[in-house]
């Protein structure tokens, strides 16, 4: 196994590593890359029982969770190799010349070229899924970038292990060498140097408000900026309308206790916002929740950094003068385990104090209590960018509130209807990502298969011959892709 980089001094090294593998893999047909991340799904399963031991050991989650993380992960790569060899991702067009126009049209073709080395900085709360072979690298490799991981001090070990069976992965795909390489050290140096370093042509990186945006920071100071696609912060917002809670009042309580608590709310689609205008069912609805809340044991978080801060978070916000405690685990928590809590607010306290709508990372969830439907709608204006935002409703209720959805809209990259906000499917339609500062670029995911479009650029080609071209372009189209021709969709060849 190559010998981790530990420290600022070694980045040159493996940036120039990285420089030297983009010449090389960014040439790699995509059916080379597609089968390279395959391989990489085969060297993970094979390792699946000592990766989930040792990630088990280090984040204190639970054996059936790491394991379908691990499912998830090798999913991921499998999603990315379809899409590579379905090639429409390329997103081909071409617009043949016209020699009758005046002036004369040359022939234009245009597609998507990967960037360059991209840095990975792994996520705590997700070992595998958001980590050192997690959708960020995927997609980076998928694009065809050579990505240079920054492991995460919370699962170091399990980084160091994925990173093994991913250099297994190359050899046997026979990828230039150094097309992954992983990189130890104090966050803030190395994270700094990274960025910095003029080889870094992008950046991906999951985790809290203040790191990502440190890392803007580092992009801002270069001389030649980079993209930076963090996701960062979100409070989820669930709108509950007056139907619904008539209707069915008790079995969303007994639905979002559950969303709520679980994985200790180390999600970052974990509701933490609950809002409604008051009403007799809003009322039995908070008591139903609060006696589902109070039955869940504490449990230990991922690590002590991020218990530290729930609970100062949480301090924080039961401190407020307008803000009333409901209830909390029967249980108390021992040490490194999170307290689950629900606390509520009016709709005035609420707007009156950007504080209570700062992100608590944990088993929490404040209740907003509206006067009337004009103040439900001025609450979810203060409200920033956000991952998700949901409409528990009935027909009745959107028919009514067709307003209130429309700004929900504007809200988030996923609208939610009648379910749960954690839990993120991988799959092509999916949109991991929102305004600021839910992510830094609203116009991308980092989920699902569009994810991949964070790594290139467009390209135009003008005036080259057919020889010349890349395969997606060529008048044959010998790789069968759906191009825009002439304005049209084909997958058939043009006539020379």
């Amino acid at each position: 196994m190559q010998t981790p980089v530990t420290a600022t001094t070694n980045v040159e090294e493996v940036m120039d590593n990285a420089a030297k593998a983009f010449d090389e893999y960014k040439r790699l047909s995509a059916a080379r890359r597609a089968d390279f991340l395959e391989a990489i799904a085969q060297e993970l399963e094979a390792a699946k029982e000592s990766l989930v031991a040792a990630a088990h050991a280090e984040t204190n989650l639970p054996l059936p969770r790491l394991n379908g993380e691990v499912g998830r992960t090798t999913g991921q790569l499998r999603l990315f190799a379809n899409l590579l060899r379905e090639g429409s991702w390329v997103n081909a067009v071409i617009d043949t010349a016209d020699p009758s126009r005046t002036p004369a049209r040359p022939d234009l073709r245009k597609m998507s070229l990967p960037l360059g080395p991209v840095a990975v900085f792994s996520a705590s709360n997700f070992p595998f899924a958001f980590s050192t072979a997690g959708g960020d690298t995927a997609s980076a490799l998928a694009a065809g970038c050579p990505v240079v991981v920054k492991g995460h001090s919370a699962h170091l070990q399990t980084s160091l292990l994925v990173f093994e069976a991913m250099q297994k992965a190359i050899k046997a795909a026979g990828v230039p060498e150094f097309t992954i390489q992983h990189i130890t050290g104090p966050g803030n140096q190395v994270g700094k140097a990274l960025v910095q370093h003029p080889a870094i042509a992008a950046v991906g990186f999951t985790g809290s408000f203040s790191g990502g945006t440190a890392l803007v920071e580092y992009s801002s100071q270069r001389a030649v900026p980079v993209p930076v696609f963090a996701e960062m912060s979100s409070i989820n917002p669930v709108v509950l309308f007056p139907d619904a809670l008539k209707q069915q009042g008790a079995q969303l309580a007994q639905t979002y206790a559950g969303s709520i608590t679980l994985g200790m709310g180390q999600f970052c689609t974990n509701p933490g916002l609950l809002l409604a205008v008051k009403s007799a069912e809003l009322d039995q609805f908070v008591g139903l929740l609060a006696e589902d809340i109070a039955k869940v044991a504490p449990a230990k978080m991922l690590h002590s950094g991020i218990c530290k801060s729930y609970h100062h978070g949480l301090e924080e916000v039961l401190s407020h003068k307008d803000v009333e405690l409901v209830k909390q685990s029967a249980q108390a928590p021992a040490d490194l385990e999170a307290y689950p809590t629900l606390a509520r607010v009016t709709g005035a306290a609420f707007l009156a104090d950007a504080a209570l709508r700062e992100e608590v990372f944990g088993p929490f969830s404040l209740v907003v209590v509206c006067e009337n439907k004009a103040e439900l709608v001025q609450v979810l204006k203060s409200l920033k960018g956000q991952l998700t935002t949901t409409l528990m409703a009935t027909p009745t209720d959107i028919q009514a509130n067709r307003d209130i959805l429309d700004l929900q809209a504007t809200l988030a990259g996923r609208i939610i209807l009648n379910a749960a906000p954690t839990g993120v499917e991988v799959c092509a339609a999916m949109v991991h990502g929102g305004p600021f500062p839910a992510t830094t670029d609203a116009r991308f995911t980092s989920v699902g298969s569009s994810a991949i479009q964070r790594w290139v650029r467009p390209v135009c080609f003008q005036g080259f011959t057919d020889d010349m071209l890349p395969e997606e372009l060529q008048n044959a189209n010998p790789l069968n892709i759906w191009r825009n021709v002439n304005n049209q969709l084909t997958q058939s060849p043009l006539n020379a």
